[in-house]
């Protein structure tokens, strides 16, 4: 029993899920890296420009009036919250792009299977679904003048 519950997990860790998900994870992971740069490096430089010569990260307010007082750090948590937004964004937009390209591929699919010619039809006089290509119906023994 243990044996074969160790085979099941192998065959599960090595299949796709779980070897997907880590790479998810690890993309995801540097993505959020780059993103954090945009942020800090690349947008919020010039918007603190706009605003005064402002740099966010420094944003803070002083809980005490000692030197080392403990401050709370809105500036980062503005960085942040951009970063998210960024973020959501991006896979908002990548969403977006899998759902339209599984809706095109859905369409096909219902287009093709549309196209499949039928196998059945029915005996106008018993109402039975028979073969396409039966010339008299086994049902009622009615000979059928037309193939369809």
């Amino acid at each position: 029993m243990f044996k074969n519950m160790i085979k099941e997990f192998k065959t599960f860790a090595l299949k796709g899920n779980v070897l997907d998900m880590a790479v998810g994870i690890i993309i995801g992971a540097n993505f959020s890296k780059i993103v954090d740069s945009l942020v800090k490096d690349v947008l919020m430089p010039p918007l603190g420009m706009l605003l005064g010569k402002v740099d966010f990260s420094d944003l803070k307010i002083p809980l005490g009036s000692a030197q080392d007082a403990a401050t709370i750090n809105y500036g980062v948590f503005l960085n942040t919250v951009i970063s998210f937004i960024i973020v959501a964004f991006a896979v908002f937009l990548l969403i977006k792009g899998i759902n339209t390209v599984r809706a095109k591929m859905e369409k096909a699919e219902e287009k093709a299977a549309a196209a499949v010619a039928p196998t059945e039809k029915v005996c106008p006089y018993c109402c039975t679904k028979i073969p396409v290509d039966a010339t008299r119906c086994p049902h009622c023994t009615s000979e059928l003048k037309d193939k369809k």
